[in-house]
């Protein structure tokens, strides 16, 4: 089986490769804009999806293909909504016409952020215990996004792309995965950087104690290891799945569990609108490059239910949210990474610079 991965080098690119490297009739084929140095039983093939130069390749490399896997997603310049909307919205739609062109199964990296904003401000049992707290939708909850978040609006406009790729290939076949936040210690470096920038000293991340981290209550969501997501992807391909799929690990994650995972000894309720100020504020400054849009999304997005893909793939997630957490914080700390561009660990220059392009996925 031959699998085309845009995005192989991100984060959760790196997960699947690792995972598919397991498979001995899996042959894969990493589409990317900067090849890593290291081949890694990877052929590597460069295109950039946000120009119509991209369109030959996928059809050069879908022509003899069984399945393609799209992942690629830019977070950054978050200043420059144009570029990323050409590389992640347009991206998508090259690589899905050239899917449905080709009969070739395409498995797409949504998100939860393409979902509506949850009923209700903090969701009665977001702690409760087992599978999915009482509060959690399917995938039939509508998929109208966060409008304030760029991410969201651009997840959304990816998943429009597909219907109208499925109007008009009604046999084609698309399978589309909506994750929480995807997590591993590989993407520690990465997610500093597109999240935090220069504005925290990261170095100091786990090592220190704490005294006091204020934060807002309506910090409630969910994550989900990468490993996890691979497997996930792996049974879509071996069964050519298709249709929506949740993608989460329980327990739900609050700003409890983030204070404990940052070792904070003191955690007092932050009124969401003064982070959300604070986001905005500093963002526009460049003083970090997360938008206000990011904290919309950690307060708004609704809680998964992942029985769909219990049942239809046999899917058991194995890693716990909070052991996930927990792996990225100290990732985060190290300045650890892989060896890929977007992944490169954190060094003098990359810790003061957020990068131009990457991908993390659905997260």
């Amino acid at each position: 089986m031959k699998v085309l991965v845009t995005g192989a080098s991100g984060n959760l690119g790196t997960a699947l490769r690792r995972r598919l490297e397991r498979e001995e009739d899996v042959e894969v084929v990493g589409l990317v804009r900067r090849p890593p140095r290291q081949a890694g039983g990877v052929r590597w093939v460069e295109a950039d999806l946000a120009s119509p130069a991209s369109v030959p390749v996928l059809e050069r490399e879908l022509a003899d293909a069984d399945a393609v896997v799209h992942l690629a997603w830019l977070l950054q310049p978050s200043h420059d909504e144009a570029v990323l909307r050409a590389a992640n919205v347009d991206g998508t739609r090259r690589v899905a016409t050239a899917a449905a062109a080709a009969g070739v199964h395409l498995v797409h990296a949504s998100s939860v952020g393409t979902y509506a904003p949850r009923a209700t401000p903090v969701p009665d049992g977001a702690a409760g215990e087992g599978a999915d707290p009482r509060d959690a939708v399917g995938e039939d909850w509508p998929t109208t996004g966060i409008e304030s978040s760029s991410y969201s609006r651009h997840k959304v406009a990816a998943e429009r792309v597909l219907d109208e790729v499925q109007r008009a290939h009604p046999d084609a076949r698309i399978a589309r995965m909506r994750p929480g936040l995807v997590l591993q210690a590989d993407a520690g470096s990465e997610i500093g950087r597109y999240f935090i920038g220069a504005l925290l000293p990261l170095s100091l991340v786990r090592r220190v104690v704490l005294p006091v981290l204020p934060l807002p209550e309506e910090i409630v969501f969910q994550v989900v290891h990468a490993d996890d997501v691979a497997e996930a992807v792996l049974r879509m391909l071996r069964t050519r799945a298709q249709g929506p799929f949740n993608l989460v690990t329980s327990p739900v994650v609050d700003r409890m569990d983030v204070a404990a995972a940052l070792r904070v000894q003191r955690v007092p309720r932050l009124p969401v609108g003064v982070l959300r100020a604070l986001a905005a504020a500093t963002w526009r400054a460049r003083l970090q490059p997360t938008e206000a849009g990011w904290v919309d999304l950690l307060t708004q997005v609704p809680l998964l239910s992942s029985a769909l893909a219990r049942h239809e793939l046999g899917w058991e997630p194995r890693v716990p949210s909070q052991e996930a957490l927990v792996e990225l914080v100290d990732a985060l700390g190290r300045g650890h990474g892989a060896a890929t561009p977007p992944l490169r660990p954190r060094g003098l220059l990359s810790a003061r610079k957020p990068p131009s392009e990457g991908s993390l996925g659905g997260g």
